[in-house]
Parts: structure tokens; C-alpha cells; sequence
């Protein structure tokens, strides 16, 4: 994806843009780059692709992100030819996360308590649980 702003200006609050615009924007990049696919594919495919950038932002490295995927060596195969292409993606989620940590820290949250809220924040956003980007 392009933007007319850097993550760094994300991690600053210079521009405001969150995850629900991330994930929109994802998917849009996605409907667009990988030919028509019908709802369950692109559900899958933006599932898989999403995960993969959460993974990489978060520091988890590849190999072990790929190994839960060892039964499906298609996959795997998509995943290793699409991550090069998901780098500029990966740096503005990892951007996002640590706006989300910084804004808590910067509310006297300790880093640590910060970083595990932000974790479940997350996992709630991409489930469905919560809707609004703060927590």
C-alpha cells in the first residue's frame, strides 16, 4: 500500500491512522492484487495475509509463523512469495501497535502492562469484539 504519510508519522500521532484503516486498506490492496475471488477466499486470504504481517510486526520471526502452516505446502509457498511484498505494509502495522503502546505509556501505563493490553485490544479488534480503536 502507499501513503501519503510515514509510519513515523503514525508513531508520533503526526497522521492519525489505525488499525480498522489498516485493515480496510489491506483488504482493498488485496480484492485488487489477487483476481476475483469469492467471499470465503478473500475472507481466507486477507485472514492469512493479515496474520502474517501481525506476526512480522510483533518481531515473530517467518520460519516459525510458517511452520503453522507445514500441512499446506501451497500456502506456505504463497506466504514466502507474497512477504516481500508486505514489508512497507509490516513497518506501518508495527507503527500503528506502537502508537497504540505509546499512547498508554504516555498515560503512566507501564510499558510492560502496556504492551499486554495493546496485545488483547488486538486480538479483540480482529475478532470482532471490540470496534472502536481505543481501548
Amino acid at each position: 500500500m502507499q501513503w501519503e504519510f510515514t509510519p513515523e508519522d503514525v508513531v508520533k500521532a503526526r497522521a492519525e491512522y489505525g488499525l480498522q484503516d489498516f485493515r480496510r486498506d489491506l483488504g482493498e490492496e488485496l480484492r485488487s492484487n489477487l483476481g476475483p475471488m469469492d467471499e470465503a477466499q478473500q475472507t481466507r486470504s486477507f485472514n492469512l495475509v493479515y496474520d502474517m504481517c501481525y506476526a512480522l510486526a510483533t518481531d515473530k520471526k517467518f520460519d516459525d509463523f510458517l511452520s503453522g502452516y507445514a500441512f499446506d505446502p501451497p500456502t506456505c509457498q504463497l506466504l514466502t512469495e507474497l512477504k516481500p511484498y508486505m514489508a512497507d505494509n509490516v513497518t506501518m502495522l508495527g507503527a500503528i501497535l506502537q502508537r497504540q503502546i505509546m499512547d498508554r505509556v504516555e498515560a503512566s501505563m507501564p510499558l510492560a502492562n502496556a504492551i499486554e493490553e495493546v496485545a488483547q485490544w488486538h486480538a479483540a479488534l480482529v475478532s470482532g469484539k471490540q470496534t472502536d480503536m481505543a481501548s
